[in-house]
């Protein structure tokens, strides 16, 4: 018999990253399963058959909050030189988390070992100098927005596109119909998308819910779907929401069928916008800072749009207000136009339907896999 496989190992430090890479383990699974996985992840990492070594991915961070993922990531460095040195990895797949993964990648390449990027760090939209860093800590980078290998390749990363799990994946339009109908009764019907990870929630859904209740005024009778994107954040919501109007509906993995409900979304920046854009309904994207946070982004940012789906169109086919430190009147006034112009509404959806298109056919898991494979086989 030959020597046993070398064995895969992704890191993964948020909710959306152990998301995107559990979608290339179940390829991975189909077409090599004799390939050991192991990874530092969350529950969708383990699911799809990954052997989760440590529970890295069960919130995410951003900003000024970050310094409290500080024990974790140490953790993190020292679970992987173990690894290193007591499993036969051939491969390390960094997912997404840049501030976490660069580290790891510094220990994964002193041992020798080939990295391959899943999901490219925003580099263009934010520190572009650590390209350099990049192009030290990988050999490919495995991109999902269509622009992002031009923009790598120009700066002499190695770099190719997959397709978006978020965009690229089907919908069974009957099971949404049917969940969609256990949903209230009104018009119109709002979409509340407050983010995936606890300080997000925490600070967006005030707003959130302040907006609601503004387009809520006069005569209407207006409905409500909050998509929370695990069941942790209940208790989110309860502490920052507890007068919670009577027509908005909490859920917990009911976002495609809320988003097939709805008139608009209320969305958090993030990988969010492109669920709604995938279901190309008209939206208003925010993401609530301090006034710090907003005073200093624009020395940070270096994208004149940060809502996805305006990066890729390069202009604003969606109102953003990201990074957002001011009242709520500018965001209901523009989801109030969404609602009541109907010409902007039609607009707007046609808008997210091209850039829908942009993203081609593919199928990132699959794409994803064969890729990664082929690294490991080099060895």
């Amino acid at each position: 018999m030959g020597a046993p496989s070398l064995g895969v190992l992704f890191t993964a430090f948020e909710p959306s990253g152990d998301a995107h890479a559990a979608t290339v383990v179940r390829a991975i699974r189909t077409l090599a399963p004799e390939v050991p996985i192991l990874a530092f992840g969350g529950p969708h990492l383990a699911a799809a058959g990954a052997e989760v070594i440590l529970e890295t991915a069960s919130d995410g961070s951003m900003g000024l909050g970050a310094w409290r993922k500080i024990p974790e990531l140490q953790r993190a460095r020292k679970a992987m030189h173990e690894i290193l040195h007591t499993r036969r990895i051939g491969l390390h797949v960094p997912v997404d988390s840049s501030s976490a993964n660069f580290p790891l990648c510094k220990i994964s390449r002193a041992e020798g070992k080939r990295i391959v990027h899943l999901v490219a760090p925003q580099l263009w939209a934010s520190r572009p100098w650590r390209a350099k860093t990049l192009k030290r800590l990988t050999d490919h980078v495995l991109c999902l927005l269509p622009f992002e290998p031009a923009w790598l390749a120009a700066r002499g990363i190695p770099a190719s596109y997959i397709g978006h799990p978020r965009i690229h994946r089907p919908l069974d339009t009957a099971s949404l119909v049917a969940r969609a109908a256990q949903f209230p009764v009104g018009s119109p019907r709002v979409a509340l998308l407050p983010g995936s990870r606890r300080a997000e929630v925490a600070a967006n859904l005030p707003s959130m819910i302040q907006v609601f209740e503004a387009l809520g005024g006069g005569h209407r009778r207006i409905a409500g779907v909050m998509a929370l994107a695990n069941e942790s954040l209940r208790a989110v919501v309860r502490r920052v929401a507890p007068d919670l109007p009577g027509t908005v509906v909490v859920t917990v993995d009911a976002l495609d069928p809320a988003l097939h409900w709805c008139d608009l979304a209320l969305a958090v920046s993030g990988t969010v916008s492109l669920d709604v854009t995938r279901h190309a309904k008209p939206m208003v994207g925010m993401y609530r800072v301090s006034r710090l946070s907003a005073l200093l982004a624009p020395l940070i940012l270096r994208t004149p749009f940060r809502l996805l789906p305006n990066v890729i169109a390069q202009r604003e086919i969606v109102p953003e207000f990201v990074p957002y430190a001011g009242g709520i009147g500018r965001i209901a006034e523009a989801a109030e136009e969404l609602l009541t112009d109907s010409r902007t509404a039609a607009r707007a959806t046609a808008e997210l339907l091209r850039v829908r298109e942009a993203f081609g056919e593919r199928d990132p898991g699959q794409e994803a896999a064969q890729r990664i494979l082929r690294y490991v086989r080099r060895d």
